[in-house]
């Protein structure tokens, strides 16, 4: 394989023997980006002169005998992450010559680790879409299809990885940001238990970069292999410095199980709010059938599953409400007098999205205290499971679709139309209650498109499906290049 496609825990290795360099490695991925970048368009500020000298800087330090987890690793960074010297967009016109002074705490941990940055990924207009596109960089194609979207708001990202640009690269994720574009370009992210990764400086333009608890989103890593997954996690998690919580000593437990056939997995392929496409059906089945294969204990249905429908709702609810206190107030009372519209009787996806973006304090609680219920619920599920295999969206990648509202847009469903957002709700499963959470390739399409699904987990476990990530990968195989 040639060097741009080796995974992080292969190039580490063939830089401690010394079979190659950090600044031959680096050089190799920056020529491959500029003749192939222009037809993807993943990298959508690079910084290739301080690439050379980090590498440069990374071969000195292991000729002085250091040896750091990403020592001399070329990686990327999504764009909405604070890198000193270099523009923070978030795809924002208005923000398009911002530029942070100082480094996200994630950014600094890979340079601690020795990592190269690249440079930056491109991602849609505030992070708020399931693509990657924006009037600033343009967009992302995904390299499996350049019709079709990578997925959002990591999309560049994951575009990035399948096309050899890099050999890791971070992300965030609140409605399946990590995950999406993994399952859409046949890579693999991890979206870590909520709370478990500091995210300080991966902030809107001009926001002030302080320690702060989101309610939903998190920060996470992306790569082409289950084991790379777990190699970046480990330089990714633990508190912000800056708070209390650095006080404490966060380890996570070891997974539960080390073999196959020890796992106890439930499956699951439908959702009451939307139907599953076939390809991410035959996706979860040949997982399945490989965990059957493998020894594990399956199960369809179980009665401790949390009410996915309630589920939806609440994570419906949380999202916009979250996402709408950002809005300017002209546009946050345009929401109001369309939701006092509503029929009290209104109980879509649509509404939910509504009501949630101009919720009252109270409302809030009230979601929040439907959350904890949930929580509960999974705990007792994750005392007779370990994971729950589940789509990560209804369908692979779909074709670009740039409509400027959202609430037009349709998602393709085997022929049948569907509102474009509803396909939230699996990203949902996962984020609504904070769970850690594992995309991992699945397979391919009729149509030759990556099929990704995830592997959720009990909370803090975030080992658990990262090692069943890598016991499927074994099993069925992992990443493939585009062809």
């Amino acid at each position: 394989m040639e060097s741009n496609l080796l995974t992080a825990e292969e190039l580490a290795a063939a830089l401690r023997a010394g079979e190659t360099t950090s600044e031959d490695v680096t050089d190799a991925a920056i020529t491959r980006i500029e003749q192939h970048d222009e037809a993807i368009n993943a990298i959508c500020v690079p910084d290739f002169e301080r690439a050379r000298a980090a590498a440069r800087g990374a071969d000195r330090a292991r000729a002085r005998g250091e040896d750091r987890p990403l020592l001399g690793i070329p990686v990327t960074v999504k764009e909405s992450y604070d890198v000193a010297g270099l523009p923070t967009t978030w795809g924002m016109p208005l923000h398009r010559h911002y530029v942070p002074a100082e480094d996200a705490v994630q950014v600094s941990r890979l340079k601690a680790a020795g990592a190269v940055v690249l440079g930056k990924t491109n991602v849609p207009l505030g992070l708020q879409d399931v693509q990657s596109f924006n009037e600033i960089y343009g967009t992302t194609n995904n390299p499996w299809d350049h019709r079709r979207t990578p997925g959002g708001s990591s999309g560049g990202s994951a575009a990035a990885l399948a096309s050899g640009f890099g050999a890791l690269s971070i992300g965030s994720d609140i409605g399946g940001s990590l995950r999406t574009p993994a399952h859409f370009c046949g890579v693999y992210a991890h979206k870590p238990t909520l709370g478990l990764a500091a995210s300080r400086g991966m902030v809107p333009p001009h926001g002030p970069a302080y320690p702060a608890e989101s309610d939903l989103a998190v920060v996470g890593p992306m790569a082409r292999t289950a084991r790379d997954l777990t190699l970046l996690l480990d330089v990714m998690a633990g508190p912000d410095p800056l708070t209390l919580g650095a006080a404490y000593d966060l380890t996570l437990p070891p997974a539960r199980h080390e073999r196959l056939g020890d796992f106890r997995v439930l499956v699951l392929d439908e959702h009451p709010l939307i139907p599953t496409g076939s390809a991410v059906r035959a996706g979860v089945r040949r997982v399945a059938d490989a965990l059957v294969e493998g020894g594990a204990r399956v199960e369809r249905h179980s009665p401790l599953l949390p009410d996915l429908t309630e589920a939806a709702m609440l994570y419906t609810h949380l999202l916009f409400a979250s996402s709408a206190a950002r809005f300017p107030a002209e546009v946050y009372e345009r929401l109001r007098t369309q939701a006092h519209g509503l029929g009290a009787d209104d109980r879509s996806l649509d509404a939910a999205r509504l009501r949630g973006a101009v919720s009252s304090h109270r409302d809030w609680m009230e979601a929040n205290n439907g959350r904890e219920r949930h929580r509960h619920g999974w705990r007792q599920l994750f005392a007779e499971f370990d994971a729950v295999v589940c789509p990560v969206t209804p369908t692979p990648a779909f074709p670009h679709d740039h409509d400027p509202d959202p609430m037009k847009r349709r998602i393709d469903i085997d022929g049948v139309e569907y509102p474009y957002l509803d396909q939230l709700v699996w990203a949902g499963v996962a984020t609504m209650p904070g769970l850690p959470a594992t995309a991992v390739p699945a397979g391919r399409s009729p149509e030759g498109l990556p099929v990704g699904v995830q592997l959720i987990g009990p909370m803090f476990e975030d080992r658990t499906p990262l090692r069943l990530a890598e016991l499927l990968e074994q099993r069925i195989g992992g990443f493939e290049a585009p062809r």
